[in-house]
């Protein structure tokens, strides 16, 4: 009889557990546009990232750096009103080169996601 209630006492322990994962759940990047490491031929006309839950539009940032040369947007970057997953950048229009792009979110659990990523755009495709 021991050993049953040290059993339920353990899958209810588990399941409490597994409850509670949710919980402890960050915004996580689900999509990007340009996708990371992509090649582009041509420059893209903003920087589009869906999260898996909604964002506070008031800490949520995206920054565009092109290798050597430093960010390359001036905007600031916005939570879309539609989808309040969807954090939006526009671009200005890129040269040839390589890019990272940065940011940082803050899901509505309260807990900060800092990351980036790379892309690139191919020589020629770029007007001037």
């Amino acid at each position: 009889m021991n050993a049953r209630r040290e059993m339920a006492s353990c899958l209810v322990a588990v399941l409490a557990l597994a409850g509670t994962s949710a919980a402890w759940a960050h915004a996580a990047l689900v999509k990007s546009e340009p996708a990371r490491r992509a090649t582009l031929s041509k420059p893209p006309p903003q920087v589009r990232l869906w999260f898996n839950e909604r964002l506070e539009p008031a800490y949520a940032t995206i920054s565009v750096i092109r290798d050597g040369a430093g960010p390359v947007a001036t905007s600031k970057a916005q939570v879309d009103k539609d989808d309040p997953k969807l954090l939006v950048l526009p671009l200005p229009v890129l040269v040839p080169g390589a890019y990272t792009v940065k940011y940082r979110v803050l899901s509505v659990d309260g807990h900060t996601v800092d990351y980036g990523y790379t892309f690139s755009v191919e020589s020629g495709g770029a007007g001037k």
